[in-house]
């Protein structure tokens, strides 16, 4: 998720214009974030329309929708968020449709409060704090399709971004549970055999080579 924080984190403190005006940062989230067309101004509720824009602008799979709760059925649930999880709560009544949404940044240090990093928090894209008992869950994105699949052969012990590059395209095929940091070690390995188990005369080495990117991509594209 590290390439969702730099891309959030570089937008902090875009904030609405007071009066006529309209911020054009603001504006260009909802054009380029998805179908939303219909926002020509930067007050229109846009904590879904930012999360949207980031996840695109990540190569990450986003709701599409205006709707903060829209993102519940989008990647998928876990239980113990990593920073650049989305988390989505409710808002004033939990039965309510009304929600926000925004990117998990770390719990306080009495585990109360939960720090959100998103757009439209006080009119602005901000970190703020939130009750722990007003999220409705935290979600994991998956790659969108035009996900990058590396090229090379990679092994145990190799580290950079083509491996965090392979870790989000195994955890896409919910193959890998562990972090994307980049770093080929057991777990990556462990997915890696599972993946070529799943293939008859595909040898089980925990080496992503040419075969088995091929057999990669043909689950991905399924």
């Amino acid at each position: 998720m590290d390439k969702l924080i730099q891309v959030a984190v570089q937008e902090l403190g875009q904030k609405e214009i007071a009066g006529p005006a309209q911020n054009p940062s603001i504006e260009r989230y909802a054009k380029e974030g998805g179908q939303f067309d219909w926002v020509n101004d930067d007050v229109t509720p846009w904590c879904s329309i930012f999360v949207n824009w980031c996840a695109k602008q990540a190569g990450l799979r986003g709701s599409g929708r205006a709707n903060a709760r829209s993102w519940l059925l989008v990647g998928q649930p876990v239980e113990n968020p990593q920073p650049g999880d989305v988390v989505v709560f409710w808002r004033e009544s939990r039965d309510s449709w009304k929600g926000h949404v925004g990117f998990f940044f770390g719990f306080s240090k009495d585990a109360t409060r939960v720090f959100c990093l998103g757009g439209n928090q006080s009119n602005q894209v901000s970190i703020s704090s939130y009750p722990v008992g007003q999220v409705l869950g935290y979600r994991r994105l998956t790659g969108s399709a035009l996900l990058e699949v590396p090229n090379r052969i990679l092994k145990r012990g190799d580290q950079g971004t083509d491996v965090k590059s392979l870790q989000l395209a195994l955890k896409q095929l919910q193959l890998y549970g562990g972090t994307d940091d980049g770093d080929f070690g057991p777990r990556t390995e462990r997915a890696i055999r599972l993946l070529q188990s799943m293939k008859h005369n595909l040898p089980v080495t925990g080496v992503f080579d040419a075969p088995t990117r091929d057999h990669l991509l043909s689950l991905l594209t399924q």
